[in-house]
């Protein structure tokens, strides 16, 4: 299948591991011209490296999610032409929400929420001019059921969910979709954080619990970064044109909700 990405430009958030970096790999694949964005120059610079380039231009930008008026300040001093966002942040501490302080829903509500706005507002005109933009949202399946031990995680991915589909009825009519991306368990540094918490809580073994979460899935295993970067890809395409507003689980149909 052509997904007629040649050419076109995208923006791939925490794009330096895991999921953004499967993404901007698998973009690169396609033809399209990607820009990395994430905290940590050097491996932005490892990154941009490894990218797949038939004349293509890549290049990165260096900013801090938990300082969102520097990313409006970066954004404003750069070239902003792209067609697609990749909205991909690593996720808040675990641990129950009752426990939960005042800073971590603050935190977590800045480098979501807030910066996701931010860089929609910074790069949703030059979309609009060229009636083609594409912004995908990389979320949770806790949108669809509430994970346990992930308290201000579920409540920030509800809070970016209901956001987008607010975002995507109001772009629709110039040629824009939003979509959100729900990764099950993932083979990630964020999949390992979570895996060590909860051995440490109930005293199992590391491969214990991760043997327990991979069965919790039909497919009995984890999910590649680059099954999850296959969809945001597809979305990202022409082909998905009329799909708009969505939830799209990528978890092996672990999650019981339709």
């Amino acid at each position: 299948m052509n997904l007629e990405l040649k050419n076109k430009n995208a923006l791939v958030c925490g794009s330096t591991q895991g999921i953004g970096k499967a993404t901007a790999i698998l973009l690169a694949e396609e033809g399209v011209n990607v820009t990395l964005i994430a905290r940590n120059k050097e491996k932005l610079k490892k990154v941009l490296s490894e990218l797949p380039n038939e004349n293509q231009c890549h290049s990165y930008l260096v900013a801090d999610f938990s300082k969102p008026n520097e990313l409006k300040e970066i954004l404003e001093a750069s070239d902003l032409q792209f067609h697609i966002l990749v909205n991909n942040t690593g996720g808040p501490a675990g641990g129950p929400i009752f426990n939960a302080k005042l800073e971590e829903f603050d935190s977590a509500f800045t480098q979501h929420l807030k910066c996701n706005h931010i860089l929609v507002q910074s790069l949703v005109p030059f979309m609009k001019s060229q009636c083609f933009g594409r912004i995908i949202n990389v979320i949770s399946t806790s949108v669809k059921q509430p994970l346990d031990g992930l308290g201000v995680s579920n409540t920030i991915r509800g809070a970016v969910a209901s956001w987008s589909k607010t975002l995507a009825n109001e772009l629709g009519e110039f040629g824009s979709t939003v979509n959100n991306v729900l990764p099950g368990a993932t083979g990630t540094a964020r999949l390992k954080e979570i895996i060590d918490n909860k051995a440490n809580k109930t005293g199992k073994s590391f491969d214990e619990v991760a043997e327990a979460m991979k069965n919790a899935s039909p497919a009995k295993r984890f999910a590649k970064p680059e099954e999850v970067a296959a969809a945001i890809v597809f979305l990202s395409s022409k082909k998905a044109s009329y799909i708009n507003g969505i939830n799209i689980p990528v978890d092996g149909g672990r999650t019981k909700s339709l």
